[in-house]
């Protein structure tokens, strides 16, 4: 296994290059503080110096967003390859999640520890957006998101916190369209002393 040692890490946002995508190499980096992002062919390991997260309890809903749920009906993990798919568009700007990305998460779903929240239109059951992350202890560490109609993204965040419960989401970089979503930043430090009373808790059975 490989070792995420934080003590080591450099004042910026790139920790480290190399290792793995084994399950275990993943898990071990969550619970480190660290998650995977490749650069081309490199494989990047990212710890934000300011780390964005979202403590459940202060998730916003806007009355506009309210409205807009009532055309969609939320689930979780009905269709878990669909949502990363969606996420890994190559069409999308920004995108990142290539093959390797793809199909290592797709196992760790397989293993229960990857998850997805799926957003439907709610009268012909359509796919509209959606989620996905990784799930350790009472820690939702959220990877992309996509959406193809008005909010539906926002919605599958409101689902997240109802799941997630007295747990953390972790968003990795807050955005404009996170912060109104209630998405605050703290320092690396402060995410690091966060971790272990969140990641060694079982939490409870909410996504079984």
């Amino acid at each position: 296994m490989w070792d995420f040692d934080a003590s080591r890490w450099p004042d910026d946002d790139c920790v480290a290059v190399g290792a793995d995508l084994a399950p275990s190499t993943i898990v071990a980096a969550y619970r480190a503080g660290a998650f995977p992002m490749p650069d081309g062919r490199d494989l990047l390991w990212w710890s934000p110096m300011r780390r964005g997260i979202l403590r459940p309890d202060d998730v916003h809903e806007s009355r506009s967003l309210r409205r807009s749920m009532r055309r969609f009906t939320t689930t979780v993990d009905t269709a878990f390859t669909e949502v990363i798919d969606a996420c890994a568009d190559p069409s999308r700007p920004g995108a990142w999640i290539d093959r390797r990305v793809r199909d290592a998460y797709v196992r760790l779903h397989s293993l229960g520890w990857a998850h997805s929240i799926e957003v439907r239109d709610a009268d012909d059951g359509a796919l509209v957006g959606g989620l996905y992350g990784l799930s350790v202890g009472r820690l939702f560490a959220g990877e992309s998101m996509f959406h193809r109609r008005t909010d539906a993204s926002k919605a599958a965040m409101v689902h997240l916190a109802e799941v997630v419960g007295d747990g953390l989401v972790d968003v990795q970089w807050s955005t404009p369209h996170l912060a109104s979503m209630g998405v605050v930043e703290i320092g690396r430090a402060d995410y690091l002393d966060l971790l272990p009373s969140l990641v060694d808790d079982p939490g409870p059975t909410a996504w079984a």
